[in-house]
């Protein structure tokens, strides 16, 4: 009885320290990919920022005259005003690594602060929208969420009120919409999105 254990016991180990490793030679091969790519990135020259997609507020298709007395809402408002008056573009997905290679290390501390302002956007409009969701503006909600959504924002609290007015309305497709777009999300917040809205799906 003690062979054949044993027997599978030195298999067992042989098996594991293949896979051990394999491993480690999977994770240098990683590490040196990275670090060759981090060394062509900072090498890489500036380039032109025209083709890059930039973010506009739609003032004029948001509610901003529902609320606006409100300390919460008039915040909101203020960061907005704030945020039309720089670039702003969403780099969900890329690494400093990827944003070198592609626009050149000098332009890496612009892009950084574009992105900054794309997350202040997305967070604003969600503080936004929450409020006037609370208040019952419903309607005006869903413009506020919309305009986040066309963004391609991975804030999953966005997808769920949006899913949930949808749900109320009876908006099938809208919900569908919703569920497409998030399983193309390049964000780590992409599966608990995707999980959230099937729960609405029809």
């Amino acid at each position: 009885m003690k062979m054949p254990f044993f027997a599978s016991f030195i298999v067992f180990i042989i098996w594991l320290s293949y896979e051990l490793s394999k491993a480690r030679r999977r994770s240098a091969r990683e590490r040196d990919n990275y670090w060759e790519r981090e060394a062509a990135a900072n090498n890489t020259r500036r380039k032109p920022l025209d083709d890059l997609d930039y973010i506009h507020i739609p003032f004029d298709s948001l509610p901003m005259d529902i609320l606006k007395e409100d300390e919460t809402v008039a915040e909101c408002h203020q960061a907005l005003y704030y945020l039309a008056e720089s670039p702003i573009v969403n780099f969900t997905g890329y690494s400093n690594t990827d944003l070198k290679l592609k626009y050149g290390t000098p332009n890496i501390g612009l892009l950084t602060r574009y992105d900054q302002n794309y997350t202040t956007l997305v967070h604003t409009l969600q503080k936004w929208a929450e409020k006037l969701y609370e208040s019952g503006y419903t309607t005006q909600t869903r413009q506020i969420l919309e305009f986040s959504v066309s963004t391609n924002t991975d804030v999953s609290g966005t997808y769920r009120i949006l899913a949930d007015i949808y749900s109320r309305e009876g908006n099938e497709d809208g919900i569908r919409h919703l569920l497409e777009r998030a399983e193309n999300l390049q964000s780590a917040s992409r599966n608990i999105i995707v999980r959230t809205l099937q729960e609405f799906h029809p």
